[in-house]
C-alpha cells in the first residue's frame, strides 16, 4: 500500500458504508419504520435474512469474478 491505493476490502468496506448510509439520508422515516418492523421478527427470521444476505453477496462475488 506504499503507493496510496486502498486494498480491495478497504474499498468493499466503504462501499458497504456508503450503501448503508443512503437509506437514512434519503428517507429516514422509512428507515426508522424498516427497523421497527425489523425489531419485531423473531431471531430466526433475521437469522434467515442474514444468510439470504450472505449469499446474494457470494453470488454477486461469484459472478463478477
Amino acid at each position: 500500500m506504499g503507493d496510496g491505493g486502498a486494498t480491495p476490502w478497504v474499498l468493499a468496506l466503504g462501499l458497504m458504508l456508503v450503501f448503508e448510509g443512503l437509506l437514512p439520508l434519503v428517507a429516514p422515516g422509512a428507515w426508522k419504520e424498516m427497523v421497527q418492523r425489523i425489531a419485531g421478527f423473531r431471531d430466526g427470521q433475521i437469522r434467515f435474512v442474514g444468510l439470504a444476505a450472505i449469499a446474494a453477496g457470494i453470488i454477486v462475488i461469484v459472478v463478477a469474478q
